[in-house]
């Protein structure tokens, strides 16, 4: 399995490519599109994407955890992440692809 990582400027490309508009629409499609997500993950909302997954912001309490450098406790202050869960259809693409 190689490690490339996808980029704002690969997607732009192809979707240059692709479609045939110019480069400075596509990254502002892509720009645009990934703006309307975080918009609405800074809302609260549960952002859901057929046939790809759900986004979703989590709040996490206060809990005691260890310094790993010293194992003393430490407490770990309430703090929000994000969450990606992916879809079946997702998942099945992948398996599929990693089964080759």
């Amino acid at each position: 399995m190689t490690s490339k990582t996808l980029t704002r400027a690969d997607i732009t490309e192809k979707l240059h490519q692709e479609f045939g508009l110019s480069r400075q629409d596509c990254a502002g499609l892509v720009e645009r599109t990934l703006e309307l997500v975080v918009a609405a993950m800074e809302r609260g909302e549960i952002v859901k994407l057929s046939g790809f997954g759900v986004f979703q912001v989590r709040a996490k309490r206060e809990r005691m955890g260890r310094n790993p450098k010293t194992g003393t406790p430490a407490k770990i202050a309430p703090r929000r992440v994000i969450g990606f869960r992916g879809s079946q259809v997702l998942k099945a693409r992948i398996d599929r692809a990693l089964d080759k």
